[in-house]
């Protein structure tokens, strides 16, 4: 039902023997609880197996598949540091093993290798100090090693194995049915809006094409200003030029001198803003 219990010390632990051939578990206070999505199981899953197959370098690249370390991090490196971390403790029981140190020496890595601690994994860690204790209580000589792999390769199995993929797909047949009718509509619908997106791109292109091609407001103002600065610069000229020569034989100005000056004036300060 995907969830855990999240506080399992020993006065929340009980086992039932009313039948002694078939004891059953009995977990009470479930005040604390946490969950993992279907992916995270998946992850962990994997994780786990590779821990107890010793394939360091699976752990380190399913970290880097599932975003649990940056995209920065050297895989052969990370590699080598969780091969520092499991080796000593594989295949001893569990009196030899003490998770609190393990749990210690993994958030050390995270943090030497800015790894963010998952929120989803951290009741999930707090259980693993729970049941460490109480494991060390009841069975200190438990092998760990050949009681875990075989359950977590079939628990991977009977979640994420061909069987119950196809039962998944049998679980949403129905709906599948259900639907099935309105599937050509909604291939047409879906049609429709890619074709509507389709013109509303080319239309969208083909206005940005004509933008870039038609001269804008602000270039023609200045080739009006680039003109009429020619022109009167021109008409300055010619109009100045002799009054000019004359500037320098008399002191008396006439209007040719004054719009001629005037003109070039005005031209230079067309051509300046230009």
């Amino acid at each position: 039902h995907n969830f855990f219990h999240a506080d399992m010390h020993p006065g929340n632990i009980f086992v039932d023997i009313t039948d002694p051939t078939d004891p059953h578990y009995v977990a009470i206070d479930c005040a604390i609880i946490g969950q993992l999505a279907a992916e995270d199981q998946n992850y962990l899953a994997r994780n786990i197996l590779a821990f107890l197959s010793r394939d360091y370098h699976e752990i380190a690249r399913l970290h880097a598949e599932s975003g649990w370390i940056g995209s920065h991090v050297s895989i052969t490196e990370f590699e080598a540091v969780i091969r520092d971390i499991c080796e000593p403790i594989f295949q001893k029981p569990l009196a030899e093993i003490s998770f609190g140190n393990f749990l210690i020496s993994l958030f050390n890595a995270a943090r030497t290798f800015q790894m963010e601690v998952q929120p989803q994994l951290v009741l999930l860690a707090k259980t693993l100090l729970n049941i460490e204790g109480l494991g060390r209580q009841l069975y200190p000589e438990l092998d760990l090693w050949k009681t875990a792999k075989p359950f977590m390769e079939r628990w991977m199995q009977q979640n994420f194995g061909l069987q119950a993929t196809l039962q998944e797909f049998l679980d949403k047949l129905p709906d599948l049915v259900v639907q099935l009718p309105d599937l050509p509509k909604l291939v047409l619908t879906a049609n429709s809006r890619l074709l509507a997106l389709e013109r509303s791109q080319r239309t969208q292109a083909e206005q940005l094409a004509t933008l870039n091609t038609s001269p804008q407001p602000n270039a023609v103002r200045s080739r009006l200003r680039a003109l009429c600065s020619a022109f009167l610069l021109i008409v300055g000229l010619i109009v100045v030029w002799q009054p000019l020569f004359d500037l320098f034989q008399t002191t008396d100005f006439d209007w040719r001198a004054i719009v001629g000056v005037t003109s070039i004036g005005i031209a230079i300060v067309l051509w300046l803003k230009n």
